[in-house]
């Protein structure tokens, strides 16, 4: 049996995951600046009776950001070398798109803009999803609450862009 130090040259594999939870933290920051649950014009927008409350949001965030950090840096440590810069640009632009859809929707105000910024992020997270199965089962599955998530949000922002027609 192989145990942690003996897998990975010292300090390697927890580098990964320390990079990888930086990411992540860096892209909850920057989408969390955009997000105003407060203001006048997200109370009143039109909701369906299945959205969740506000405080279910941080609750669910904050598990599901863990869990990208520890399944980035996993599939990361697993991959050989010449695909790791394939799935460093899925991380990035996985990150990217989960950062911009605050500000899509957020702070330009604009359902539909964030409903075409979630439906990218359902497909960069099944990019995320398929790259990281290749080098990695554990940490594929690790992503896969992320993927549902998303796809619930998916879904609750299409009927917002529904029920708020201008």
């Amino acid at each position: 049996m192989r145990i942690f130090s003996e897998a990975h040259p010292v300090g390697v594999g927890r580098r990964s995951y320390a990079v990888s939870a930086l990411a992540v933290a860096a892209a909850a920051a920057a989408g969390s600046v955009a997000v105003d649950p407060d203001s006048s014009w997200y109370r009143q927008l039109r909701k369906p009776t299945w959205q969740p409350p506000g405080w279910a949001f941080g609750a669910v965030w904050t598990p599901l950001y863990a869990g990208i950090a520890w399944a980035v840096g996993r599939a990361w440590n697993a991959a050989p070398s010449d695909r790791r810069a394939a799935l460093a640009g899925s991380v990035a632009a996985n990150l990217a798109l989960n950062a911009g859809w605050n500000w899509l929707f957020f702070k330009a105000r604009n359902p539909a803009a964030g409903l075409a910024g979630t439906l990218a992020l359902d497909l960069s997270n099944a990019e995320l999803l398929r790259r990281a199965a290749r080098v990695d089962r554990a940490a594929a599955a690790a992503l896969v609450p992320y993927a549902a998530w998303c796809g619930f949000a998916t879904a609750l922002n299409a009927s917002l862009v529904r029920r708020n027609r201008a």
